[in-house]
């Protein structure tokens, strides 16, 4: 990674380094720091929604117990070649330090199920006297069983009794960055964006980088972290007016489209057949998102089939 752009990107810049650092439900963290006790580290799969830590926690944990670690981008390294050149290379080494090796491989369900995980599977079983792999994911679903079998699978989830605790210390997260930085905030406009994006961490912090250029975060910013419009959406769908729903996308993309996918669930008045038919339809778009290069055609796609398909009720 390049040094200098980590200093800017407070995503980077903020990263935990200790495992009481991070910010996850008690079960997950007591879990970690027990791999710290045991100063062990198991082969791993974490798994859960973009932002919430998994990447963190597995560099945080190598980096508490001092073992040399190769963080690799399954959505930007995904061939074959490439990942069997960079793991051998990595794995077929000893420790200086004299501790097992470890691979994060982020991102991993990006990875070709027919392919590449297969073949990492080899690999595991090869280096497995002196290296671990972490893999991350946000769809478990899309590792192929056998890498399953060989890893602890753990989930990255929120209870609603964890969420109140877990966001009053990433409150005072958040609070300690924006002072170290020289922001001033107003506390309204930080509960906006928080409660708009948690427990996505990225988002929040970088939500708050673009937001901090001026210098100042205050209620200025309420207009940008609003409620969706989905009234008037709806209308725009029922009047099958691709113009403004176009316009609508455009003016909302910004927002999480897990949330938008979601709250087209819950408000699309749909009735009898059409119902299953536009559940499929918003579940494929969803899953795309998630992978898309551009997430504004996507979600015009979604909307214009649903505007072919269905006909909304008044």
């Amino acid at each position: 990674m390049d040094t200098n752009r980590n200093e800017f990107v407070w995503v980077e810049k903020y990263r935990p380094r200790k495992i009481a650092d991070c910010i996850l439900p008690p079960d997950i963290l007591s879990m970690f720091q027990e791999f710290v006790a045991q100063d062990s580290i198991p082969h791993m799969m974490l798994a859960g929604s973009a932002g919430t830590g998994k990447t963190t926690i597995a560099r945080a944990l190598c980096e508490e117990l001092g073992c040399d670690y190769l963080l690799i981008n399954g959505s930007e390294e995904s061939g074959i070649d490439v990942l069997r050149t960079k793991i051998r290379d990595f794995a077929s080494t000893v420790s200086l330090a004299g501790k097992a090796k470890v691979i994060i491989l982020d991102e991993a369900d990006y990875l070709n199920p027919n392919s590449t995980q297969p073949a990492l599977r080899g690999f595991m079983e090869e280096f497995s006297r002196n290296c671990r792999f972490i893999f991350t994911c946000n769809y478990k679903n899309r590792i192929i069983p056998a890498l399953h079998s060989r890893t602890t699978v753990i989930d990255f989830k929120l209870n609603k009794a964890d969420r109140p605790k877990m966001a009053s210390r990433f409150m005072k997260r958040i609070k300690e960055i924006l002072t170290l930085e020289g922001i001033t905030y107003d506390d309204m406009a930080l509960v906006a964006i928080l409660s708009k994006h948690f427990p996505d961490y990225r988002r929040v912090l970088n939500e708050l980088q673009r937001y901090s250029t001026s210098g100042t975060i205050n209620e200025g910013i309420l207009a940008n972290t609003g409620n969706l419009n989905m009234k008037e959406l709806i209308q725009f769908l029922r009047e099958k007016d691709f113009k403004k729903m176009r316009g609508w996308v455009v003016n909302n993309i910004d927002n999480d489209s897990s949330t938008i996918f979601r709250m087209l669930y819950d408000n699309l008045p749909v009735e009898g057949i059409q119902v299953p038919q536009l559940i499929l339809i918003l579940a494929d778009y969803q899953y795309k998102a998630s992978f898309v290069a551009d997430a504004e055609i996507n979600l015009v796609a979604c909307l214009t089939e649903i505007m072919a398909s269905c006909e909304l009720s008044p």
